[in-house]
């Protein structure tokens, strides 16, 4: 059956009646796709009517004209199962999100070209996304409300006031979706800050804002940029992110319900920011730099009313609560949290696990950035011979994490996210740099910025000349390499072992379940369940535990695998019962 949404003079209209948003957002490829109608079902009862999705285009075209839209990027299927529950959807394409996602959204094949000029009207970058956009909306367009679909607001862009003002990039991105048939109301969001409202501007669209407090006040500034129609906040921010090496955050969950009761009660519509967080699974998290580059950890959990893991928390209940004094909402069956499966798997060691994916690169004049190497490319092993008769202090500009060698034994570690890029050097005659990306900026001016090792590193003051050795390591297929790789007898030794190491262990479920992933007594590295790229792990916390979807285990025998980069105090696989997302702070 088909409805008209439409933009009034007051209110959103749903076949001519007025209309209030109540959406949550919910990421779907931070969701495994077997779990997609659960998470969408629990928002519902939360008492939501709708379900706002960001489109990643890096993860639908991590490489150049190989596009894809099943798996876990099958968003048709995604906003056909929003159709299913009976709720209405929110589709924001980009082709830039935030989204604290790797790269703002955008693929490295894309910002790797320096001659184009982001987020603007530069015709050879409006070409890509062009291209990309007409791609995602011929998905969009069949599932239109007017269509019999779940769809009723396309947002253009994101933010884009906080970036820039270029109307012409903003109008094209408008023509280029109207002509690919997207017909309901489009929308823009920016923080409710006069300067990024008006940078942000486009007659076309409908403004709505990003915000997590001060509501009249924000709301009153919204409504001085947006004279007419419904006011919406399309981010009502109920959590925070985190970064490696920060605490845990959490919200207040009774203050954050007191607010969503202020914006129901204005009358706004709201898209509750993230009702299901999920996981940066992979090497899908991002990065922030604002004077400090700080990496996103793996959780995404957000402090969201659904957890990372499903469960449905004091925030849920209490946003319910709140969401009842002002739309019915239906009845929530029983649901209590169950523990996960408790397993402690002792590990058998696979040596030198890099060398099961490296592809040699040839040699360089100066070292090639990771974006001059390939679409996606993490790690690199940089080789060059640099013989000093003494010792000397190795300065370089590393991009973001390396292990430093000389002779292959290993000196030390330079660090991007703590400043430090320095370190004293022994004699020797060949130096070796491992460097690894732990997440691409997604937000202002250092999006697209080049990764790896950047210039020629320094001994002393003086450059390290090439020719430079240079290798890249294929980080997603470590987990399978690893897996189908002889043992190394003797790695092990009471329990430690130092890496690079590969670490793989067997283990037996009853059934499919949840399960937690310990990583305490682990360094730094890569962690895979049954061949499902679970993410990053880091001694820096401020996580602990990897989330394991049920739907990647199975009844019987199971694997999991780790690449640790350092070094493993305790060589055990243990899942926990709960997970442990760290220490929380508010």
């Amino acid at each position: 059956m088909t409805s008209r949404f439409l933009i009034g003079e007051t209110d959103f209209l749903l076949d001519g009646q007025p209309h209030q948003i109540i959406s949550g957002a919910m990421h779907y490829p931070r969701v495994h796709p077997d779990l997609w109608r659960d998470r969408i079902r629990k928002a519902r009862l939360m008492g939501l009517n709708a379900i706002e999705t960001y489109v990643a285009w890096n993860a639908h075209e991590p490489i150049k004209g190989q596009w894809h839209e099943d798996g876990d990027v099958d968003l048709a299927r995604f906003l056909d199962i929003i159709a299913d529950e009976g709720m209405h959807a929110i589709v924001r394409p980009g082709p830039y999100i935030c989204a604290e996602w790797h790269n703002g959204g955008l693929p490295t094949w894309l910002t790797a070209d320096k001659s184009l000029r982001l987020r603007s009207a530069d015709p050879a970058y409006l070409a890509e996304v062009i291209a990309y956009l007409q791609k995602v909306n011929a998905i969009i367009a069949p599932r239109q409300i007017d269509n019999g679909g779940s769809v009723i607001l396309v947002q253009i862009e994101n933010e884009y006031g906080a970036y820039g003002s270029d109307t012409a990039y903003i109008d094209a991105l408008v023509t280029t979706t109207r002509a690919s048939g997207i017909t309901v109301p489009l929308t823009q969001v920016d923080q409710p800050v006069p300067h990024m409202l008006t940078g942000g501007a486009h007659p076309a669209l409908h403004k709505t804002g990003s915000f997590g407090g001060r509501i009249a006040e924000r709301l009153a500034t919204l409504r001085e940029h947006q004279r007419t129609g419904p006011m919406m906040c399309m981010e009502f921010w109920c959590g925070w992110f985190d970064h490696w090496g920060e605490k845990h955050h959490t919200t207040t969950f009774a203050d954050s319900a007191a607010d969503l009761d202020r914006l129901l009660a204005a009358g706004a519509s709201v898209n509750i920011y993230m009702v299901h967080g999920g996981t940066n699974f992979g090497l899908t998290a991002g990065a922030n730099d604002s004077g400090r580059y700080l990496p996103m950890a793996t959780s995404y959990d957000y402090d969201s009313p659904i957890t990372e893991s499903g469960d449905l928390t004091e925030k849920f209940r209490a946003f319910r609560e709140v969401i009842a004094k002002h739309s019915p909402v239906p009845d929530l069956p029983p649901m209590t949290p169950a523990d996960a499966p408790t397993l402690s798997v002792p590990f058998e060691a696979v040596a030198d696990p890099l060398e099961l994916t490296a592809t040699d690169r040839g040699l360089f004049d100066a070292p090639a950035t990771m974006d001059e190497l390939g679409s996606d490319v993490v790690l690199v092993e940089y080789t060059a011979s640099a013989p000093t008769s003494s010792a000397g202090v190795l300065e370089a500009e590393i991009r973001d994490y390396a292990w430093v060698s000389r002779d292959a034994r290993p000196v030390g570690r330079l660090q991007r996210s703590i400043g430090d890029d320095s370190l004293k050097l022994p004699a020797g005659n060949r130096l070796e740099l491992l460097v690894e990306e732990t997440g691409r900026v997604n937000y202002d001016a250092k999006i697209g910025e080049a990764k790896g090792l950047i210039g020629a590193p320094r001994i002393d003051g003086m450059p390290v000349a090439g020719p430079w050795q240079v290798r890249t390591i294929d980080v997603p297929a470590l987990g399978r390499a690893v897996a189908d790789a002889a043992t190394a007898e003797d790695l092990i030794v009471n329990g430690r072992v130092s890496g690079p190491v590969g670490l793989r262990g067997a283990f037996v479920l009853n059934e499919q379940a949840d399960l937690f992933l310990d990583t305490r007594g682990w360094g730094k590295g890569y962690a895979w369940v049954n061949g499902f790229f679970l993410g990053r792990y880091w001694r820096r916390g401020p996580q602990r535990t990897l989330y394991v979807p049920a739907p990647v285990t199975r009844a019987g025998d199971n694997r999991v695998v780790i690449v640790e980069l350092e070094a493993v105090t305790d060589a055990t696989a243990r899942f926990l019962a709960r997970p442990d997302l760290g220490h929380e702070v508010e």
